[in-house]
């Protein structure tokens, strides 16, 4: 492995974006991400006030997720979604692209979306993740997709919600990759649960990824490293 644990860890959003989630199990899941200095909690909007208070005084960053996870909301309701995240200490956020919009060609709406959302992140120094949902693209919308994104501003391309039926692969990471410039940073959602795929989507590029299992990953990683 030619990584340190601490590289694997600054790699993890630590995902606490499940419907039914308690406060009880977002306050663990804090708590698992500080143990392990992973680089950002991305939680459910309701759920970030509380999120950034308990992260408050580590390096681990609060986010969250905007017109998650269906991507389908007016974009005026997506920039209110922005201002009140940021309001509540975001300092990521997660955005989903309008995926009908992009199935019918209508690129300048796909841009204008995810522009609106990248001009009020950007004005208060926030990051903007803009999610796919390539389960339901294929290859020359991906790539469409990239290069809308790119043009709108953002700081990375992510691959889906992890709510569709399918979740990164390491050839949709490829194409990714390839088609946005070394500015625009590249972020796997969905079955990354151990650290064998974690350096599979390392090694293709990713500096990012989400997770749910990150206790899992940082153990196996601590335990190669012994």
């Amino acid at each position: 492995m030619d990584c340190t644990c601490h590289d694997i860890a600054q790699m993890i959003d630590h995902s606490l974006l499940r419907p039914e989630l308690t406060e009880k199990d977002v306050r663990e899941g804090c708590e698992v991400a500080k143990k392990y200095k992973v680089a950002t909690v991305c939680c459910r909007p309701a759920d970030l006030a509380l999120v950034t208070q308990l992260l408050k005084g580590s390096d681990v960053k609060p986010s969250t997720v905007i017109g998650f996870p269906h991507g389908c909301n007016k974009t005026e309701t997506k920039v209110f979604e922005a201002e009140q995240a940021i309001a509540d200490g975001a300092l990521e956020l997660d955005m989903v692209l309008n995926i009908g919009k992009l199935l019918d060609g209508d690129h300048d709406y796909v841009k204008k979306d995810i522009k609106a959302v990248v001009d009020v992140a950007h004005r208060s120094n926030v990051a903007v993740k803009v999610i796919f949902e390539n389960y339901y693209l294929n290859d020359e919308q991906k790539k469409a997709a990239c290069r809308l994104a790119e043009e709108a501003g953002v700081d990375f391309v992510k691959t889906s919600t992890g709510f569709a039926d399918g979740g990164a692969t390491l050839e949709d990471l490829k194409l990714m990759r390839k088609h946005v410039s070394e500015k625009v940073q590249v972020k796997a959602a969905g079955g990354v649960r151990d650290l064998e795929m974690a350096l599979k989507v390392r090694q293709v590029g990713c500096t990012r990824f989400g997770a749910t299992r990150t206790e899992t990953i940082m153990e196996q990683c601590h335990k190669a490293k012994e």
